[in-house]
Parts: C-alpha cells; sequence; structure tokens
C-alpha cells in the first residue's frame, strides 16, 4: 500500500497539499488528474522520494521495484543504443550477468570448484527469474508495439527526436515489470496505434499503476480509482474518469449545501451572541453557542475548474465542394518521403480525422490541403468561397513573442477601422482572454495559451474550413472536452489530425487513414474505422484476436445493414442535390436570355408571353432553392 498521512508541500507562494490523506491499495489502477501546476508530478515525486513532505508522511512497502516515467531521459542514456537502452531498465540483471562473466573467465583457465559452480547455477537462476534471457525480445515487442521499425533498434538513442526519446523511456519503463508503475503523461508523443497498443499492454499489468494523463481515453479505459489534486486538496473517487466527472459535481453541490446550511447556523449564533452578549441571564447560553461556534469544523469547498471558455464564431457559408485533390503528389524530395497520387473531395460541413503511426504523413497531407506544401504533380481545387483556416504544429514560433496579444488579433483582422480594438477585444473574450490579460506579451503565456491565442488568431477572420494540426497539444482536459464540443457543433468543416483518441471519436465522422504512400478513406467515425480497418489489429503483438461471439455477430450484422441504409439514402440525397442544381443553373440560362429579349426592343416578341414565363421561371427557381436547402441541411445531418 501506498500511504499519504497528512501530507504538506509548498512552493511559497503556492501551498500544493494541505494536510493530504489517501490511500493506494496493491493492484489499483489509478488515475491522477487536476489543474495544470495543481501538483500532480510533485505527487509522484514524494511516491518516488525524489521529494520530502514539509509535513506528514508518505509511506509505501519496501523491497519493491518501482519505475517511474519521468519527462527527460537521464544524461547517462545518450551514448546507449536503442535497445541498450531499454533493457538498461534492471541494474540487479546486470550485476547478476558480471558475476556470472566473471566465475564463467575463472572457469575458463581453471578447474572450478564446487562452491563456484554452486554460485553459478543460483546465479543463472536468479537471472533466469528476473527475465534475463528473454529481456530482448520483449524489449523488441514493447518497442515495436510503440511504433519503432525494426531496423533502428541498434540507432543510437541520442539519434531519435525528443519525442521518439520518450518513447523509449516508456519502454524501459514496461520492460522492467515493477511492482509499482508511475507514469507521468506516457501518451505524449504517441500517436492513435501506439496509444491503444499500450492501454490493452496496461490492461494486462498485474501491479499498481498511477497515471498522470490528459488522455481522458486511456483515463477512462485504464483505470479503476481517481485522485483529484485541486486547491491543495487530494481527493479519492472509486471509479475511473467518467466516474470521477459525475461524481465529483455530485460531491460539490453536496459542500456547497452543507456549507450554506452552516454559515446561515453561524449567523444565527453570532446574532444571539450580539444581542445579548451583555445580558448576564444569557451568560451561559452565548458561552455555549461560542463554543459551538468554534468547534464547527470549516467546510472547504474544491476548486472549480472553470477553464476559459472557447467560442468558435459562426463559419460563413461556402459552396457544398471544399477542396478536392485529382492524383496529388508532393514531399520534401526525391529521396525523401513523399505522398503520391492522392485523390480526395471534402464536402462542407465534414468533420475529418487522419490517422496513422508517425512519420507516415498525416501533417504533410494537411500541408497539401492548405497550400502551404505546393504540389509536385496532380491538382488542388478550391471550393467556391472557401476562406481557409490552418492552424500548424509550430503555430508559436509563428506568432510575434514581443506583440501583446490584442496587437495580434488586430494584425491578423486586417486594415485598422474605428471598431477593430473593440472586435480584437471582443475575439479574445471568446477564447477566454479578459481585461489586462490582452495587454499581455505572447512571449509570457504558457502553451495552453498559446494554443488559445492560435485559435483567436484564425478567427479574426472566420474562416469555414480548418485545417487543425494537433490542436490539443499543451490544453487540459476541460479545455481539450470545450474544444471538442465546439468542434462537434461548428457548421463548418474541419480536418485535424490529433492523437488524443477520445477528441477524435467525439468530433469526427469521417477518417483518413495514412498508409503510404497513399490513403484510404473510411466514411465513418472512429469506432466504424477500428471496426473496418483491423487498426486493432496491434494486439497481435501481445495476444491473439478473439474470435466474436453470436451476439456480437449479430450486432456488428445489424451495425451493417444501418450503414448500408444509411449509405443508399445519402446517395439518393446526393443524387436529388445535383438534379436540383442542374435545374436550377438551367431556369437561370433561360432568364437571361429571356432578359437579354426583353432589353433588345424587339418589336416581334410577345411582352405578355414573354413576361409570363419570366414568372413561371422565378417562381420555380424559389421552388427549387427551397427544396435544395432541405435536401443540403439533410444531407449535413446524415453525414
Amino acid at each position: 500500500m501506498i500511504d499519504f498521512i497528512n501530507v504538506c508541500k509548498s512552493y511559497p507562494p503556492q501551498d500544493i497539499l494541505v494536510n493530504a490523506s489517501f490511500r493506494i491499495n496493491p493492484g489499483e489502477k489509478v488515475g491522477v488528474v487536476g489543474p495544470n501546476g495543481a501538483g500532480k508530478t510533485t505527487v509522484f515525486g514524494l511516491i518516488s522520494g525524489d521529494l520530502l513532505p514539509d509535513k506528514g508522511t508518505v509511506s509505501k512497502p519496501t523491497n519493491v521495484r518501482l519505475a517511474y516515467l519521468k519527462q527527460q531521459l537521464p544524461e547517462n542514456a545518450k551514448n546507449l543504443s536503442l535497445l541498450e537502452y531499454a533493457c538498461s531498465t534492471m541494474p540487479e540483471l546486470e550485476n547478476i550477468q558480471e558475476k556470472i562473466h566473471v566465475i564463467e573467465k575463472g572457469m575458463a583457465s581453471s578447474p572450478a570448484s564446487q562452491s563456484a559452480l554452486v554460485q553459478l547455477g543460483k546465479l543463472q537462476c536468479d537471472f533466469e527469474a528476473l527475465g534475463g534471457y528473454t529481456i530482448r525480445t520483449r524489449a523488441k515487442i514493447i518497442l515495436g508495439g510503440l511504433g519503432f521499425p525494426a531496423d533502428r533498434l541498434d540507432d543510437d538513442i541520442s539519434s531519435f527526436s525528443g519525442g521518439w526519446q520518450m518513447r523509449a523511456g516508456l519502454a524501459q519503463v514496461l520492460l522492467a515489470e515493477p511492482n509499482i508503475m508511475l507514469l507521468d503523461e506516457p501518451s505524449n508523443y504517441l500517436d492513435m496505434p501506439a496509444i491503444e497498443w499500450l492501454q490493452r499492454f496496461l490492461s494486462d499489468f498485474k501491479g499498481t499503476i498511477m497515471l498522470v494523463s490528459h488522455d481522458r481515453y486511456l483515463l477512462k479505459k485504464l483505470t479503476s480509482t481517481t485522485i483529484e489534486i485541486a486547491g491543495g486538496m487530494a481527493t479519492r473517487f472509486s471509479g475511473n474518469y467518467d466516474f470521477y466527472e459525475t461524481e465529483r459535481k455530485n460531491r460539490f453541490r453536496s459542500l456547497e449545501a452543507a456549507k450554506n446550511n452552516q454559515e446561515k447556523k453561524k449567523e444565527q449564533i453570532e446574532r444571539f451572541v450580539e444581542r445579548f452578549r451583555a445580558k448576564n441571564t444569557k451568560a451561559s447560553q452565548v458561552r455555549s453557542r461560542l463554543k459551538a461556534l468554534d468547534k464547527m469544523p470549516e467546510i472547504r469547498l474544491p476548486s472549480q475548474q472553470n477553464n476559459a471558455p472557447i467560442r468558435l464564431p459562426e463559419a460563413p457559408h461556402s459552396g457544398a465542394e471544399i477542396i478536392r485533390l485529382e492524383n496529388a503528389t508532393a514531399g520534401y524530395g526525391s529521396d525523401a518521403f513523399m505522398l503520391e497520387n492522392i485523390c480526395l473531395q471534402v464536402s462542407r460541413g465534414q468533420k475529418i480525422a487522419i490517422s496513422g503511426y508517425n512519420g507516415t504523413g498525416k501533417t504533410t497531407l494537411l500541408r497539401m490541403m492548405a497550400g502551404v506544401l505546393p504540389l509536385t504533380g496532380g491538382k488542388r481545387v478550391l471550393g467556391h468561397k472557401v476562406v481557409m483556416g490552418y492552424q500548424a504544429q509550430d503555430f508559436s514560433d509563428n506568432m510575434p513573442p514581443d506583440q501583446t496579444l490584442e496587437d495580434i488579433i488586430q494584425n491578423a483582422a486586417g486594415p485598422t477601422n474605428p471598431g477593430q480594438r473593440r472586435d480584437a477585444r471582443s475575439i479574445l473574450g471568446s477564447f477566454g482572454f479578459t481585461g489586462e490579460e490582452n495587454s499581455k506579451l505572447c512571449r509570457n503565456l504558457s502553451g495552453g495559451e498559446k494554443i488559445r491565442l492560435a485559435f483567436a488568431r484564425i478567427f479574426a477572420s472566420p474562416p469555414n474550413f480548418l485545417i487543425l494540426d494537433e490542436p490539443t497539444t499543451h490544453l487540459d482536459i476541460e479545455t481539450r472536452e470545450a474544444l471538442q464540443n465546439e468542434l462537434a457543433n461548428y457548421k463548418g468543416t474541419v480536418c485535424m489530425v490529433s492523437h488524443d483518441i477520445e477528441f477524435v471519436r467525439n468530433s469526427a465522422d469521417f477518417i483518413i487513414a495514412m498508409e503510404p504512400p497513399g490513403i484510404k478513406l473510411y466514411y465513418g467515425d472512429y469506432d466504424y474505422f477500428l471496426e473496418k480497418s483491423g487498426f486493432d489489429s496491434t494486439a497481435r503483438m501481445t495476444k491473439k484476436a478473439r474470435p466474436a461471439t453470436s451476439g456480437q455477430k449479430e450486432l456488428r450484422k445489424r451495425r451493417a445493414q444501418m450503414r448500408q441504409a444509411a449509405s443508399k439514402a445519402k446517395y439518393q440525397t446526393e443524387k436529388d442535390i445535383s438534379q436540383i442544381e442542374k435545374k436550377i443553373t438551367t431556369l437561370e440560362d433561360e432568364k437571361s436570355t429571356i432578359t437579354e429579349t426583353i432589353a433588345s426592343d424587339n418589336q416581334k416578341v410577345n411582352f405578355q408571353s414573354v413576361n409570363r414565363r419570366l414568372a413561371e421561371i422565378e417562381r420555380e427557381i424559389a421552388r427549387l432553392s427551397e427544396s435544395w436547402d432541405k435536401k443540403t441541411t439533410l444531407l449535413q445531418e446524415m453525414r
């Protein structure tokens, strides 16, 4: 068990923990949640022994193996190969192996004594029990599951980017097979296939897991207990993240009601004391009430995580087709990565997520669509009245560090005008920046604030086609949920890359899977993509697929029938819209011809008949336009 007993920890002027008490039982999988900066990583430091409490006690079992995933690799790891670093997770194995080599070297030069043979046998048994003979095989499986290519296992770890080095650190922790595993943001830098694999791997882990993460998918699928660190308090909830969200609201309402009742009782006592303090006949009653007032326990309300809201402005109207790529090819040089012959059509109102392993071209495809990466072949066609808003991964590098938030929005909005300063403040307010915050310099913003500023800058000139590359980076859970809900209700079109599975699941209705040098389209949401793509097949690295039950087969059959019916209805609606548009075009052409005839002053023209036909055309165009509006609205709902 891990016990926190009245633990206090401060970094003046902030109190991180104030008399925090909670228990972690053996084998529990615990999610640790709370606002950024509340002290989640501090809790891990207290458990690992890297930090000491100011007051109170942190106790954990002795003689247990603890593995701690930190946000940086140790300096002494930089000279090792990837495979060597992953296998260096257990120092005791290295010590045993060294002793075995010493004995075997001695045996090679002279006959071994009986005691040496006994010692060698014991060392070999210990080495086997700790998994020494299989550690390299297990390391290769884990590294493969996290997305490392097999031909790079012997490369120096220093040759990998920071994100891939963090994956190597995670592989080392998983390989250690500890009793207690402390994971601080393990899904950072992981793509969706690796996150799915990690979830399955950790689900089979028999020891204790404590997980700090902004990834709701892991918190919901993996954890059975949640501890919230907020406002100096540590509160335990006996359930996963979904349970925590519901129970937290219920507890807050109960505590709020209890605190209000207590305040009313205090006011009554104070009024009684004030009224009868000077009367000798009431002295004993006054003292009794004062004692009761002193004994009242303080009811502390947990801090409400009211993150700044995100409100996306209305998207301007556009044509039905947003963008079309025809046999598009682009990349980074003849010997570098290329995407080839990409054929893709994006329609108004679609919410598209791009899925795939890191390095398969997700960002490249977004840059092709945004027009940032020139095509070397094929065609890119932007639709009628399409206004694009593109947010790249390096958005923060493109914002002037010495400009204020208001100046950045004004510059993005275009030429100055008398009302622009007020408009800039209104835009910033929609993304949670108010008052004096508007005068902050960009360099002084946190990662999450820079994300919100990047969105505000995009919407200084409201787009109807959003292209977003990792929009959830640096955002805490509450802000991710706010952005997710806004995108789900957004009337414009969205194409995004995100490694947050829950974010994609709740905001995308169409998946593009990267299959270099091309792509594959899935006309459904993330769960449909999983079912149809065999994306879960990464499980083959650790376990065999289980056969579907008869109930599951029947469910899949019903789903297939529903999708087939929906697809048929969608096709018919698209066909109806196309026919209506053709009729309107024909009538508009006839109307133009008639108008030219009327303007020609030709005496042979029967103006009464012509005007009657013109009125009929206008009525028919109005009727068809109304029908077109209904059909397109229906099509958007289908999508």
